[in-house]
């Protein structure tokens, strides 16, 4: 529900953070919020935008913090749970995309997406992924970008679930640094409390392991299934 409004104990919980670190961002005017009074209220809809991006913009020693508050609080690490496996099979990868625009990526993921039979409305899709990039671009530096939608509804996916694409020459994608993009992750999460981190998670396996290296040497669905499995367990011994 975008509409929903949380209270500072509930977007806490949301944001996988605690109180105290969502009262130093209320102070340094960091969230989106409002005064109610005496409360202080957050709009889910506000929310869903400026945390994905919050946690895009995360690196190094900040990103790997709240992974680990993120993977704390979503499941029991004693199970060194893994995520891929359950999201991910290799016939949702298509290493070979023959987009050459930023708007052919979105609908080509989409399709893809759609050929997983998890998308009821493949249309309601399309228009919040291009809602997202319109409050700002998914795309990061080294030539990835995490699409994900602006809102997370329970109607809008059958299961949770994530493909993966690599278009066969670079396009511009909005990256922070100005260049291109070839290898694109879309998120699709039927539960919103996993989605932040999901992102999480995949920006872990970017940014701290060396599977984007590898999975641009092979054109075989199956090896970058099988490398992006590899890097989450990788990942997953940070914890």
């Amino acid at each position: 529900m975008p509409y929903r409004v949380f209270n500072l104990d509930e977007v806490a919980s949301y944001l996988h953070l605690s109180k105290q670190d969502i009262q130093e961002l209320v102070k340094r005017d960091e969230i989106p919020c409002e005064r109610q009074g005496d409360r202080i209220v957050f709009r889910k809809k506000n929310i869903d935008g400026w945390a994905s991006q919050r946690i895009l913009r995360l690196n190094g020693n900040s990103l790997v913090a709240y992974h680990r508050k993120s993977s704390a609080k979503a499941h029991d690490l004693s199970k060194k749970h893994a995520i891929i496996p359950e999201i991910l099979k290799p016939e949702y990868i298509d290493p070979a995309m023959t987009s050459k625009t930023k708007a052919s990526v979105i609908r080509d993921l989409v399709k893809l997406a759609g050929d997983t039979g998890l998308v009821p409305n493949a249309r309601d899709l399309l228009k919040s992924l291009e809602e997202r990039e319109r409050l700002g671009s998914t795309a990061l530096a080294g030539g990835i970008a995490l699409l994900h939608p602006r809102n997370h509804e329970p109607y809008m996916f059958e299961d949770s679930f994530l493909v993966v694409g690599r278009t066969i020459q670079p396009i511009p994608f909005g990256s922070p640094d100005g260049s291109t993009t070839d290898l694109f992750f879309l998120i699709c999460c039927q539960d919103d409390r996993i989605h932040l981190h999901v992102l999480a998670r995949i920006c872990m396996i970017c940014h701290h392991t060396s599977m984007l290296v590898e999975a641009r040497d092979t054109t075989n669905p199956k090896a970058i299934y099988e490398l992006l499995v590899k890097a989450e367990e990788e990942v997953v011994q940070q914890l």
